[in-house]
């Protein structure tokens, strides 16, 4: 299983010049559909338990601060294996990495279901972040790898929008169960990941690792694409010598802007997991919502988003990649969603501004991952991908769940929307010093060119 996972020799045989056009596209057109549906399948799985929150806290006897406790198990594991998995990715079979990842998550799906015990929940919810810390990095490499910079911004932005359709087919399994199987709780969670069985051999299927493998030239010859560093310095190659601890100091610890960009993502984890893990229960407990309108709420809130992300990144691609200004203007409307969300008593306003909020959130959420790629080699992508993902999951989600959760029981929702004011302030702040910072790059590259 292991040396079925690494990185796959270069194919011998390479494909003719007058076809490396038209197979580029349609390789190009599998890996987008096999990280869409790597990572609809990974939130399907991510999502079951924030779902059912309502039902489970009833059913068991659970409080906000318990359910709390159980979804930050999830952001701690899942900040730590990011942070490792990603390093891995890059030394191995990126397309293979996130199938097994997928697999591995819905087997540990199914015995999440099975039990009612608060601390075995919690166990298992630590373990499936581990696998599930599989999938992004996985799925950055491989877009990386495949597209030039004139089409990153906008296939990253259509990958990105794949867990945001995954969210809301979540809540679609977890309404469908629920009729079938008369409210059972279990069956909800077995559902989820008979599904995600299925998504298994399509990833399979349609993707592929990396341009060589399937005889076609790497993307830095096919586009001309460059990488600027840090440094001004230009960087071509997606394979390297450097062992896993180099390039982690050289490439990630040493960036000043892979510490601005992650610390950006870190404060908008916080805002976004903020909002959607306690959907259900703020609209219930404090806007008088009805429980199973407010559930389908999370779908929605993630589904509405797809759009506005999209539009983003190609805008982001149209300004020449400057994705940081695109995302300030993102995070200045998300603080005037926040207010309307927050202190207005009308469902058609709150409704509303969750449809917006998502689309802001969601778009600089997805830019600064783009970024945090594009300031690295190719051969540091997992490397950086899982920087990002240790300070977003570890510090981001896990204040918006444990820390929200415990608030809330002892404060009220008011200490909710304190912090997540404050986190978008933060963002607001670390994403001026990257526009500025990108503006300064690319005055150094003109001078190495």
């Amino acid at each position: 299983m292991i040396s079925w996972l690494l990185k796959q020799p270069d194919k011998d045989e390479q494909i003719p010049p007058e076809k490396i056009a038209k197979t580029y596209r349609w390789h190009q057109l599998g890996v987008l559909l096999a990280t869409c549906i790597g990572y609809i399948g990974y939130y399907i799985i991510r999502l079951v338990f924030t779902a059912e929150q309502n039902d489970i806290m009833k059913a068991y006897h659970f409080t906000t601060a318990n359910v709390g406790l159980i979804l930050s198990c999830f952001g701690i594991g899942y900040g730590v294996a990011k942070l490792f998995m990603g390093v891995l990715a890059d030394k191995c079979d990126a397309n293979r990495y996130l199938m097994v990842g997928l697999l591995l998550s819905a087997f540990i799906n199914i015995f999440l279901g099975s039990t009612r015990n608060l601390y075995i929940m919690m166990a298992l919810m630590f373990i499936m972040a581990i696998t599930q810390g599989m999938g992004a990095a996985a799925c950055q490499k491989m877009i990386q790898l495949w597209w030039g910079p004139r089409m990153r911004g906008t296939m990253y932005s259509i990958w990105s929008s794949a867990h945001n359709a995954g969210s809301f087919i979540c809540v679609a399994i977890v309404q469908l169960a629920v009729f079938l199987f008369s409210g059972s709780i279990a069956a909800v969670f077995y559902t989820a990941s008979a599904v995600s069985f299925v998504l298994c051999i399509l990833i399979l299927v349609l993707g592929a690792d990396r341009p060589k493998v399937v005889g076609l030239p790497d993307i830095a010859t096919y586009t001309d694409d460059r990488v600027i560093l840090n440094d001004g310095q230009i960087s071509t190659s997606d394979q390297t010598d450097l062992n896993v601890g180099q390039i982690f100091i050289k490439y990630i610890l040493k960036n000043k802007l892979v510490w601005a960009v992650t610390l950006t993502s870190m404060s908008l984890y916080l805002v976004r997991y903020g909002i959607q893990s306690w959907i259900p229960a703020y609209l219930v407990q404090n806007k008088g919502f009805d429980p199973a309108n407010a559930k389908w709420l999370i779908g929605i809130f993630e589904l509405a988003s797809v759009p506005g992300v999209i539009i983003m990144g190609a805008i982001s691609d149209a300004l020449k990649g400057r994705r940081a200004l695109v995302s300030i203007f993102c995070v200045l409307g998300t603080l005037i969603c926040l207010t309307i969300y927050f202190f207005n008593n009308n469902y058609t306003l709150i409704i509303a501004a969750l449809i917006i909020m998502g689309n802001l959130i969601y778009a600089p959420l997805t830019l600064v991952g783009l970024m945090i790629n594009e300031v690295v080699p190719k051969f540091a992508v997992g490397a950086s991908t899982g920087f990002m993902g240790f300070f977003q999951y570890i510090f981001g989600e896990s204040l918006a769940t444990a820390l929200i959760g415990i608030l809330v029981a002892k404060f009220g929702w008011l200490a909710s929307n304190t912090v997540l004011y404050g986190a978008s302030i933060l963002a607001l702040v670390f994403l001026l010093y990257t526009a500025v910072s990108e503006t300064k790059m690319q005055k150094k590259s003109q001078i190495n060119l």
